[in-house]
């Protein structure tokens, strides 16, 4: 199987060689790295223009967020699976997609996730470790997700039950996939592995205001997908995320 991985970035010069080249890293073949640059004004073009020829599908123009650039990345990918790489972010060794395929083949899972472990700047010291744990019908309802950068899917399921939801600002990651495992009952695999290294200060996360908001949306999620709201939800999440940091 062929796995897109797609990087959306905007003005990310800091951290990006350093994404790719965990991406070039791979042992696994049949890949593609499908870019989408929000028109960056800093070197990141310069980086990208460096490796060009080793993506699948490069554009630098103007988009609506980031959610906005991830359905544009999976639209012009041409892998059977999709995955996401976060310019800040890092492929946490050079074996990760080969074990993706690997556990899916085996499994026959449609979709795939795995652990993440936040680093500090330097994209190693960990600063705490997300533990997935396996999935089970109902764990959304008890503010369960999988991190997003673990997650994979195969690109049949963006076309049958949709991309990103461009009305959410900072939690249509959590929709979709709540909206592919929770509501379409998507089969998925759990791969007990960090296959992902996340740098500190993620969007939804680097204020009190905006961890607020992207709690709205989660409970937004809920409604706009006609679901049955859990009793004391808007409690729930934000405890599971305590609770998973106690026990990382």
């Amino acid at each position: 199987m062929k796995i897109s991985i797609i990087t959306i970035c905007f003005n990310a010069g800091a951290y990006l060689e350093e994404a790719l080249n965990s991406f070039f890293s791979q042992d696994y073949n049949n890949k593609e790295l499908v870019i989408i640059d929000g028109g960056s004004t800093d070197k990141t073009l310069d980086i990208l223009n460096r490796y060009k020829s080793q993506f699948g599908y490069f554009v630098s123009e103007k988009d609506n967020g980031l959610y906005d650039a991830l359905n544009k990345g999976i639209k012009n990918s041409t892998g059977d699976i999709i995955g996401i790489l976060h310019a800040d972010d890092l492929l946490a060794y050079p074996q990760v997609l080969s074990d993706v395929a690997n556990q899916l083949i085996i499994t026959g899972a449609d979709s795939l996730y795995a652990d993440l472990n936040y680093v500090k700047q330097d994209g190693k010291t960990i600063h705490r470790n997300w533990i997935s744990g396996n999935y089970e019908k109902g764990k959304f309802a008890k503010g369960w997700m999988p991190p997003h950068p673990t997650f994979f899917a195969k690109k049949e399921l963006f076309e049958k039950y949709g991309l990103y939801n461009t009305s959410f600002k900072q939690a249509a990651d959590y929709e979709l996939m709540h909206r592919f495992l929770h509501k379409h009952l998507v089969s998925v695999t759990y791969l007990a592995k960090v296959i992902s290294l996340m740098r500190v200060g993620g969007k939804s996360n680097v204020s009190i205001k905006n961890r607020l908001n992207a709690n709205k949306e989660d409970y937004l999620a809920w409604k706009i997908n006609n679901l049955k709201l859990p009793f004391g939800f808007r409690l729930i999440k934000p405890l599971s995320k305590l609770a998973q940091f106690f026990r990382s």
